[in-house]
């Protein structure tokens, strides 16, 4: 393709809280650099249903404190046939867009570098991801709301823990990754976190039941990833009945509660500065990058790094975790 004059924007598989903080950010960066901007609603769906605006500064005017995402997000397995990316790349020839910033997670970054690679087009990725599991970035949008989110759940949660002196498992999001299980237990004081990461290593629950649960303690608190490597908090609560019934237990699953609400100051600033960082990248000729920001400072990490590789947990923060709880 020659050079760009139209940038399209698209959120793309689950929301994050700062999704809209960084639609304003591309646009108004786009239009402060002479270029026009286009919204494509629904995802990759808009680009096969031709769901799309042109958007000024006044159409993200007022956004930045929303949660979700202006632009709406959907699933679309019509874009991962290669006829459905024939239509989509028909309709962004016809709208005139020349490059494409997608804001979501690794599917929506290997949809993007799919269509990258068949029809040339330059496409920059922004982690839009409460899960905050993409390589390259310290960080993800949308992850540091859902940490304060399940904060806030959990300090509610103690109350009830404490008055009945109960055994309680915490489901939170992250699929494969446990980055809000860890660092949500960390924050919250709580006594463990069950994470897909060392399922295959240790019986966490034995691990837990023998080290960090203390009679002396009249309620705990174990926060459990959702990922189907460690079966949920549902399959732990199960364990607990058969294996050590003299423990009272209950669990709460927090659900989709950890996507919504208002971005907090960290997601904004690194939403803005990502938003205006991809249209940077774009004006210097980059193409199929993720923004990522490490050590607080922006890089571009190749779509085939962030999406392939994975984040590790750092081992120290286990070890916190451990010798805070006793």
């Amino acid at each position: 393709m020659g050079e760009i004059k139209c940038v399209g924007i698209l959120t793309s598989g689950g929301d994050a809280p700062g999704m809209n903080a960084a639609i304003r950010a591309i646009t108004r960066a786009a239009i402060y650099n002479n270029l026009s901007v286009k919204g494509i609603y629904r995802g990759y769906r808009g680009l096969i249903t031709d769901e799309i605006q042109e958007f000024k500064t006044e159409n993200v005017s007022n956004i930045i404190q929303r949660g979700g995402t202006i632009l709406k997000t959907a699933r679309c397995k019509e874009f991962t046939t290669p006829e459905g990316r024939a239509i989509a790349y028909e309709n962004m020839k016809k709208e005139g867009i020349d490059a494409l910033v997608i804001i979501g997670g690794d599917g929506s970054l290997t949809g993007a570098r799919i269509f990258a690679q068949e029809y040339d087009v330059p496409c920059i990725g922004l982690p839009g991801t409460i899960d905050n599991d993409l390589y390259g970035t310290d960080t993800t949008i949308g992850y540091d709301t859902a940490l304060n989110t399940i904060l806030d759940a959990i300090d509610k949660i103690r109350d009830t823990a404490t008055s009945h002196e109960r055994l309680f498992f915490v489901e939170v999001m992250g699929r494969d990754a446990g980055f809000l299980a860890l660092n949500g237990a960390i924050a919250s004081g709580s006594e463990a976190a069950i994470i897909p990461e060392f399922s295959t290593e240790v019986d966490q629950l034995e691990e837990f039941i023998k080290n960090g649960f203390r009679k002396s303690k009249n309620s705990s608190i174990v926060l459990v990833a959702e990922s189907p490597i460690t079966g949920g908090a549902m399959h732990f609560a199960e364990r607990v009945k058969k294996e050590y019934p003299q423990y009272d237990v209950r669990v709460s699953i927090l659900g989709h509660l950890q996507r919504g609400g208002s971005p907090t100051a960290h997601d904004r600033i690194i939403a803005s500065r990502m938003g205006a960082a991809s249209i940077d990248a774009l004006m210097e000729g980059q193409r199929n990058v993720m923004i990522g920001i490490n050590h607080d400072e922006i890089v571009y990490v190749p779509f085939t790094k962030a999406i392939k590789n994975d984040k590790p947990i750092k081992p120290e923060l286990v070890n916190v975790l451990r010798e805070l709880s006793i």
